[in-house]
């Protein structure tokens, strides 16, 4: 793996997927019904069941401690039930290990493995199951036990904003500010004649909801809405929720969310991101010919990540691209065209794709199944496989056109094609990921931007 091919620090960590694959097989040994909600995971949703852990407990030893530390994992200042230490690894998308003091018994089968879904009572519902869940509705973490046998537990838990380990009795927030909040976020006008007063009035509000539930839960609150909007407008997106909500799963294997801007809206993007709490992670630059460039974030504790694009001139790659104005340019690169169509993603247009993490073969297979194509993967490698449905094809105002054609963005006949049939809007994004690697390849993601560009044949 090499610079050139993926962009910024993260390395692929075999040895740490590996042991998070031992400690599952041996568990699934012992428990009957994580065969069973494997296959119903792949059959129901083309989820791989081990992308779903939240989380698995280990009866703690010098040698677990000893391994841990020598894989990458770290101890976390994250809080469990009293007796138990939480491990992470810093650098990979891999569950946290939860080490139990004084459990005794054998370090090799865990006590307990967590699967994270969207709903405890779907999924109960699926399975028959009538457990208790503990933990307050709408509370950051909540939590049941599916299946007990031989000392060790199945367990399902509902994550929302919140990295701890500890059921909430209580809701940090109120279930009628939450409403309220997830109201005000998806009914909020999305149109705007004025970009600059769309993009005032939207900050606003975002320091509104922080104001009043705080950050984490503004952030979590606002993303669920946009993925609905999102949902709204893709055929594939709803027919996959469809699936996975057979199971309870809701978007629980959301692996990032892709916002794409205007140069005059970006660095007012990330402003809106940073004030419910993302943290800018990696940047993106393909090089002049690709024209544009990406800022990664990562919400610290709802694990949310944004893939964030934006057409780049070359010498604009120096510094921090996403705090400064970048000044309009009269020709438009791939995302910028995008949004001079559809609008910014901030606004009208919603997500340009959301991926979710999926067994890659089997969702490719089974959506196609359900009447709807996919693309070739713009990424095959082991440790990263990606691809995208076919798009949307949404209709255009004229207005939008009529500006295009008047600033000689594009041709009388590309307007012309616009006006009869649409444009290419938004996808979903079939993602697998391997070795706990937790970045993006730089070449790849410039391969789907050149595919994906309006003027294309396929566009």
């Amino acid at each position: 793996m090499t610079d050139d091919v993926y962009a910024g620090t993260w390395q692929s960590h075999p040895d740490a997927e590996q042991y998070l694959h031992e400690l599952y097989r041996a568990f699934g040994e012992r428990m009957p019904l994580v065969t069973e909600l494997e296959e119903r995971a792949l059959e129901a949703a083309s989820c791989r069941l081990v992308d779903l852990i939240d989380a698995v407990v280990l009866s703690q030893s010098e040698d677990v401690v000893t391994r841990l530390e020598r894989l990458g994992y770290r101890e976390q200042a994250r809080r469990c039930e009293p007796g138990r230490t939480c491990w992470g690894h810093p650098g990979a998308i891999l569950p946290d290990l939860l080490l139990q003091e004084d459990a005794g018994g054998e370090t090799r089968i865990p006590l307990a493995v967590r699967l994270r879904v969207a709903s405890i009572a779907k999924l109960q519902m699926t399975l028959g199951c009538s457990a208790v869940i503990d933990g307050a509705p709408l509370a950051p973490y909540r939590r049941a036990q599916m299946a007990e046998l031989g000392g060790q537990s199945l367990e399902a838990v509902e994550r929302r904003y919140t990295r701890d380990h500890l059921v909430s009795e209580t809701a940090a927030v109120s279930a009628e500010a939450y409403l309220t909040a997830f109201d005000a976020w998806a009914c909020r006008p999305r149109r705007w004649d004025d970009l600059d007063a769309g993009l005032s009035a939207t900050q606003e509000l975002a320091e509104d909801l922080v104001s009043q539930v705080g950050p984490d839960a503004a952030a979590w609150i606002a993303f669920a809405a946009e993925r609905v909007y999102w949902q709204q407008r893709n055929l594939t997106g709803r027919i996959q929720r469809r699936r996975q909500d057979a199971l309870g799963l809701g978007w629980a294997n959301h692996d990032h969310h892709t916002f794409r801007s205007s140069r005059r809206a970006f660095a007012r993007l990330i402003r809106l991101l940073e004030t419910f709490g993302f943290e800018c992670r990696e940047q993106f630059y393909a090089g002049a010919e690709a024209g544009w460039g990406a800022q990664v974030l990562e919400h610290p504790t709802c694990g949310i990540v944004i893939f964030a694009d934006v057409d780049l001139a070359p010498g604009e790659v120096s510094g921090d691209f996403a705090h400064r104005e970048l000044e309009p340019k009269n020709e438009l690169g791939t995302v910028g065209l995008w949004c001079a169509l559809h609008g910014e993603s901030l606004l009208d247009a919603g997500l340009h794709h959301l991926a979710a993490r999926f067994d890659f073969d089997r969702f490719r297979e089974d959506i196609t199944r359900e009447g709807r194509g996919m693309l070739a993967p713009f990424s095959d490698r082991p440790i990263l496989r990606q691809a995208f449905s076919q798009g949307e094809r949404w209709p255009l105002p004229e207005d939008r056109l009529q500006r295009l054609a008047n600033d000689g963005i594009v041709s009388a006949q590309q307007v012309e094609r616009f006006r009869t049939a649409g444009a290419m809007g938004s996808h979903i994004e079939n993602i697998q990921r391997g070795e706990g690697f937790k970045g993006f390849s730089q070449s790849s993601v410039s391969d789907i931007i050149r595919r994906t560009d309006p003027r294309g044949e396929n566009a």
